[in-house]
């Protein structure tokens, strides 16, 4: 295997090899497309480190991070504001090796001036093979839907809910009803993506602000990147702006990534509910969800966080870390490995004479 370590890489260049690594995979998640990490990339990698690993001569592993105040963070900038537009299912695009992550990450955290190894939104197969000592470790359950164990079970998706949560659907989708034909509708082109993009961030803002919070799309910045997203995604077949009206009334409007035959849903933005029984968010998902199951897709992936909606709609649940590692040996390794080892002792020597030794003990 080889390793090559650039700094500041051309992003022509690179979206050209990245786009060609994708295409000799059999799956891989939305967040480690190029449409994704190549977004604005410019501008949320200012000090770009690419790691490019080849094995017996053919593309095998990419890597791209951003080195920001001695954090080398994968396909983050290290920015509140550019990481704003939250990743998930993070990690290096590679052949089917769990070996090849593990070496570039190895390689990403011996760079001279790297301090901290930055690993945002990962899942648990990435973080284990991350090198070093966790510093910080936040997990987060992100609840899904395997649609193809719904359709063998004859296809209907709310069968397998709780009585409470098919009544609560059952019900929202009766009080829309009476507003006329209730249609979920995907955009077909990028025009009405665009749109349907504004009207779901006017519906999330009014929402948050009626919360005395400013939302996921405040900052101009965040809208900016949105935009020029659905432009990359909306041609290549990798966006799903969903839109229920309940006749001339728009229910809600969902923002949902697509890699292979996996969907991700990834923000929302509802008309206020306007009866007890309306329900706008659990209507939307539930057609969508419904939509899947139809259209032989096989995961709905709600992503990271704790919602009850999410819980209640999803029979499947994956963890994902957010965590920064340090060198076993740096002053910050060292201190990390102190604390992991008085947690895991802590009731032994909590014990009256339990003579249990400490960590400079010669037993």
């Amino acid at each position: 295997m080889r390793i090559d370590i650039i700094r500041r890489p051309d992003f022509d260049t690179l979206g050209s090899e990245w786009r060609g690594l994708e295409a000799t995979l059999p799956w891989r998640p939305f967040f480690r497309s190029w449409t994704w990490v190549g977004c604005l990339a410019a501008e949320r990698f200012p000090d770009a480190v690419l790691l490019r690993a080849e094995v017996d001569g053919r593309l095998a592993g990419l890597a791209l991070f951003n080195l920001a105040d001695g954090r080398l963070c994968l396909g983050e900038s290290g920015d509140p504001v550019r990481d704003a537009p939250f990743v998930e299912h993070n990690g290096p695009l590679v052949l089917a090796d769990a070996g090849l992550t593990a070496a570039l990450l190895r390689a990403a955290a011996g760079l001279p001036g790297v301090r901290r190894l930055v690993l945002g939104g990962v899942p648990a197969e990435v973080l284990a093979a991350a090198p070093g000592v966790t510093l910080r470790c936040q997990e987060r359950q992100a609840p899904f839907i395997d649609l193809a164990a719904i359709r063998e079970a004859g296809g209907d998706h709310l069968q397998g809910l709780s009585a409470n949560t098919r009544q609560q659907i059952r019900r929202s989708h009766r009080h829309y009803a009476r507003l006329g034909e209730m249609r979920l509708h995907r955009a077909g082109t990028e025009a009405e993506a665009q749109a349907m993009l504004a009207r779901l961030i006017a519906l999330h803002e009014a929402s948050w602000k009626a919360r005395g919070k400013p939302g996921a799309f405040a900052d101009p910045w965040v809208r900016r990147f949105h935009a020029e997203l659905v432009r990359r995604a909306q041609p290549r077949g990798e966006l799903d702006l969903l839109e229920l009206r309940a006749g001339a009334e728009t229910v809600g409007v969902l923002y949902n990534f697509r890699a292979g035959n996996r969907a991700y849903a990834y923000q929302s933005g509802f008309a206020p509910a306007d009866a007890p029984h309306a329900k706008p968010g659990m209507s939307c998902h539930a057609l969508a969800i419904a939509r899947g199951v139809q259209n032989g897709d096989a995961v709905y992936d709600f992503l990271g966080g704790a919602d009850r909606y999410k819980r209640s709609l999803a029979n499947r649940s994956a963890a994902l870390f957010w965590a920064e590692q340090v060198p076993r040996w740096s002053a910050l390794g060292v201190a990390a490995r102190a604390r992991q080892w008085l947690r895991r002792h802590a009731p032994a020597l909590r014990r009256p004479g339990s003579g249990a030794a400490g960590p400079d003990s010669a037993d």
